[in-house]
């Protein structure tokens, strides 16, 4: 998966596979101890692309890390499971579920089952595939490609099998004392516990799924792992998001001794878009009708290109989303024909008798009403009918919704 390749003096190189590694190295480069920080840059994976689902050779990542030691047992890892839950609840892609698991627990799980310790992470990668394959395909795998005895590859079964609501699977794995006096698990347990019960306070708990097959593939991850999947069946993208605890990452690239514990979460910008698009497709009969400006600035008349862009620039100024035609004398019935087909809401149309008397008309497309305003008021009139400033939509969106 990652890109390797040699420069002229024969060094190994690799291209940028996530943002975690290279933060990493940042912390210890500007000897950072406690940071929250955010970031979004592009990586590049070896990878077969599938547009469909959102799979591309390179493509951008948004990370949030929290670092230090400031902290209490699990808040931080709590934390950053709200920003994921709360970033992609705000974003049109439908139902959607975050995976917890802990890496303690798969290391106890394997232990326990009697799995040589070299081959925990080849039989991982097995269990990691259980949301896409059949318990059956993975137990083959195991077995006829790992070199794993059956009954080992069954007594795993046992515990990836199992998955649920995050407090009901906690009570269920403490009562059954499957993993007995296993003390990593016993950790592994309350770690999660402590998580579920600030995540309840956030009011987040309902979004997760305690599921004991997740493994994650990267090896830096040292405790809770999480993952999120959107739960519509009509467009597969796999993992939209994940991320986990990484305490011994950083140490690499100090001296000896020291440990900067860390945790954080990923999410595929890619991945998202190819989400918003399918909902949008689906929602307009399969094709994407969106208006890429909120209002088109027309005119009635001979010559009435300057006044146009006048109005246009007006608008602009406003930070109001607009545009005209480019082409000279154009005939109205045109210019509506051309901002209904894009659904654009809103039209401002400049006309020779109205422009000598300072005069234009707004239409409003979709309640088929107009009136006639100053041309000076005209960004205040359109504001007033709902037309957000650009760069602002999100921040409104948000208070629509609040006002519901």
């Amino acid at each position: 998966m990652v890109y390797k390749l040699t420069d002229q003096g024969g060094e190994l190189l690799a291209l940028r596979y996530d943002l975690t590694v290279p933060f990493a190295r940042f912390l210890v480069l500007n000897n950072v101890g406690n940071i929250k920080l955010f970031h979004i840059r592009k990586v590049k994976r070896r990878d077969q692309p599938q547009l469909e689902k959102g799979r591309y050779l390179d493509f951008y990542q948004c990370d949030f890390d929290i670092t230090g030691s400031l902290y209490r047992r699990m808040i931080p890892d709590a934390e950053c499971l709200c920003v994921a839950i709360e970033i992609l609840d705000a974003l049109p892609i439908g139902d959607f579920q975050i995976k917890v698991n802990h890496r303690c627990l798969l290391d106890a799980i394997l232990e326990l089952a009697g799995v040589p310790p070299e081959k925990f992470r080849v039989i991982c990668s097995a269990v990691d595939k259980l949301d896409k394959e059949p318990w059956s395909e993975v137990k083959r795998e195991m077995v006829d490609e790992k070199g794993l005895k059956s009954e080992v590859a069954d007594k795993i079964g046992e515990f990836v099998l199992q998955k649920g609501p995050p407090m009901e699977m906690l009570e269920t794995l403490l009562e059954a004392k499957q993993f007995g006096t296993h003390v990593g698990a016993s950790t592994a347990l309350e770690d999660m516990r402590i998580c579920f019960r600030y995540l309840k306070a956030m009011d987040k708990l309902h979004f997760l799924s305690f599921d004991l097959s997740l493994a994650r593939g990267l090896d830096y991850y040292t405790g809770i792992i999480y993952e999120a999947v959107c739960m519509n069946g009509n467009t597969q993208v796999g993992s939209i998001g994940g991320g986990g605890r990484y305490d011994n990452l950083v140490s690499m690239f100090q001296e000896a001794g020291k440990q900067t514990p860390c945790v954080g979460v990923s999410v595929g910008i890619e991945r998202v878009f190819t989400l918003m698009e399918a909902r949008i497709r689906e929602e307009q009969g399969g094709s994407i009708k969106r208006p890429n400006v909120n209002v088109l600035v027309a005119s009635v008349g001979q010559n009435m290109m300057e006044h146009t862009m006048a109005v246009t620039k007006r608008l602009w100024d406003a930070n109001v989303s607009a545009e005209f035609s480019p082409l000279e004398n154009r005939k109205l019935k045109f210019e509506l024909a051309n901002a209904l087909e894009r659904e654009i809401p809103f039209m401002v149309i400049c006309g020779e008798d109205e422009w000598k008397e300072g005069m234009c008309k707004v239409k409003d497309l979709k309640n088929k009403t107009e009136e006639t305003v100053k041309v000076e008021d005209v960004a205040k009139i359109l504001r007033g009918k709902g037309v957000v400033p650009v760069g602002c939509e999100f921040a409104a969106e948000l208070m629509k919704e609040e006002d519901k």
